[in-house]
């Protein structure tokens, strides 16, 4: 299967309130394909540990990061596309869960600080609390491969740009 026939997995990455979800949503919508949501993924431990605003450790990630990647693993194999929402703070996280999988379109969702602690003010029925923004802001690694865009702005509009920017070109097209 070439590049431009195989389906879109895409991973929108980022910290907490930057957007994964939302976009994800939509976007996976958007290209007809799967939504997974790792959030959905941890087990109940990591989430009372997160709820009582405890971080989360590398040990604690790894059975969710197995989880979310035995999901990845049946779609792929399935040959089906997918965005997923995941944190993925780490380079050895994200190391860990491509393991094994086809290349994955990997997209850092770039807000500033004061904009993730509104977002996550304003959030209601969700287990990760504001204080823990901090510790993730800490704990990012820089993206060593894909896109970092600024999720900015109203949702529909970075939707579609990043539609754009994921969709495969067109095929039987050639250049005069």
């Amino acid at each position: 299967m070439s590049a431009a026939t195989r389906p879109p997995r895409v991973v929108l990455l980022g910290v907490a309130g930057s957007g994964k979800s939302t976009l994800g949503q939509a976007l996976a919508s958007d290209l007809g394909v799967d939504f997974v949501e790792a959030d959905d993924l941890h087990g109940p431990a990591n989430r009372a540990r997160m709820a009582q605003g405890l971080p989360l450790d590398d040990a604690a990630r790894e059975p969710w990061l197995a989880a979310v990647h035995t999901v990845l693993t049946g779609l792929v194999a399935a040959g089906r596309g997918f965005v997923l929402a995941c944190s993925l703070l780490k380079r050895a996280h994200r190391e860990r869960l491509q393991r094994g999988l086809p290349p994955l379109q990997l997209v850092h969702l770039a807000v500033p600080p004061d904009v993730l602690r509104q977002r996550l003010a304003a959030r209601r029925g969700h287990f990760f609390p504001v204080t823990l923004l901090d510790d993730q802001l800490a704990a990012w690694q820089p993206l060593e491969h894909g896109h970092t865009i600024a999720a900015e702005g109203p949702p529909e509009a970075l939707v579609a740009r990043l539609a754009a920017m994921l969709r495969p070109p067109p095929t039987g097209f050639t250049s005069a």
